[in-house]
């Protein structure tokens, strides 16, 4: 019950998150944003997007608990020592699962989403690109690939 109370802060402190919408179609073509650092490749192997191996595959995200992505390693391991810190595996195991809603606010300002997340002024996300528009649209489109 308790990795619960983090998620439900996240919603009091985004409360446009219920009503998030966006254009998928918008969403495909805004997508060459993220392809730099995230491939989407379903289960069975197959590249259904092209795209870099600095991120998670995004196929799924939608339902996923932060920082389980099971081929990406998160954090210090993956990168230079200090680079990036294993705070999204933290947020994971403090409860937060990616729902659309989240991963538009997420992808406006990961890092302050995630320090709001885990209440930590120092916590730092992998990912530090903000998506000032189309935010909505981009994650509509990474949300068909999610069950």
């Amino acid at each position: 019950m308790t990795k619960l109370y983090p998620a439900l802060a996240a919603l009091l402190l985004f409360p446009g998150l219920a009503s998030a919408e966006g254009d998928p179609a918008k969403g495909e073509k805004m997508y060459n944003r993220c392809s730099a650092c995230h491939a989407i490749i379903n289960p069975e192997g197959e590249v259904l997007v092209k795209g870099g191996i600095t991120g998670p595959n995004l196929y799924g995200v939608v339902g996923r608990l932060a920082g389980t992505e099971n081929d990406y390693r998160y954090g210090s391991e993956r990168l230079p020592v200090g680079m990036f810190t294993d705070d999204m595996i933290r947020a994971g195991d403090e409860g937060l699962v990616w729902t659309i809603e989240n991963l538009i606010e997420y992808t406006k300002d990961p890092i302050g989403f995630i320090r709001t997340f885990l209440d930590d002024p120092k916590a730092r996300p992998n990912m530090g690109v903000k998506l000032r528009k189309g935010a909505d649209d981009i994650v509509a489109y990474v949300a068909t690939f999610s069950e």
